[in-house]
């Protein structure tokens, strides 16, 4: 056994315990004071019903514009050396080196209607902050850095075997090519020493 470990484990399960567990047990013990009816009603609530429309329609948008622009983030550092590929790679972990409020703040400062983008977008009829398009900008914000992250070790794999692929097809296709021509002159030499007169 790990010298310490029964210790570690016994200081996690506590923080655990006493950060996350008992909390969650007491929203779960409110909530049942309600009843199944107070429950019921409170999930069919239009204002509820709404959020979660917000909520799940935001997130769904942000998640498919990250997985197209975060695949691209990914592939392209893999595949292409280019001046300023360490600045882009710094700038896709900018939000993990930021705490959430710090982000939320900046985007809130960047695109609100004085702010340097939003004052660009303000004259053009686009409103970003505190909007859902705001919801779905934040949320980018903090999820393209895990799809860049998690990406590229795939992107190499698939780029290695691609290119194995490819050799290989293109192999083939030389050695399919060089049979045939080979067939052709085989075929016209056989009829060349065949003919009177050779």
């Amino acid at each position: 056994m790990i010298p310490g470990f029964g210790l570690t484990l016994g200081v996690s399960l506590v923080y655990l315990c006493l950060i996350a567990l008992i909390p969650l047990s007491m929203v779960g013990l409110k909530a049942f004071d309600l009843g199944w009816t107070g429950i019921r009603a409170i999930a069919l609530d239009p204002r509820t019903l709404h959020a979660l429309a917000v909520s799940f329609g935001t997130a769904l948008a942000a998640a498919t514009i990250n997985v197209v622009f975060g695949a691209l983030l990914a592939w392209i550092p893999v595949r292409y050396r280019f001046p300023g590929r360490r600045i882009l790679d710094a700038l896709v972990d900018l939000p993990f080196a930021l705490p959430t409020a710090v982000a939320g703040i900046s985007l809130a400062a960047l695109y609100a209607p004085n702010g340097w983008i939003g004052g660009l977008l303000t004259p053009l009829g686009i409103k970003i902050a505190y909007t859902r398009l705001g919801i779905v900008v934040a949320l980018i914000f903090i999820g393209l850095p895990f799809v860049v992250r998690t990406v590229p070790l795939h992107v190499e794999i698939l780029y290695n075997e691609y290119n194995f692929v490819a050799a290989f097809a293109v192999a083939s296709l030389l050695a399919l090519v060089t049979l045939a021509l080979k067939a052709v002159l085989e075929t016209r030499g056989a009829n060349a020493s065949t003919t009177p007169g050779h």
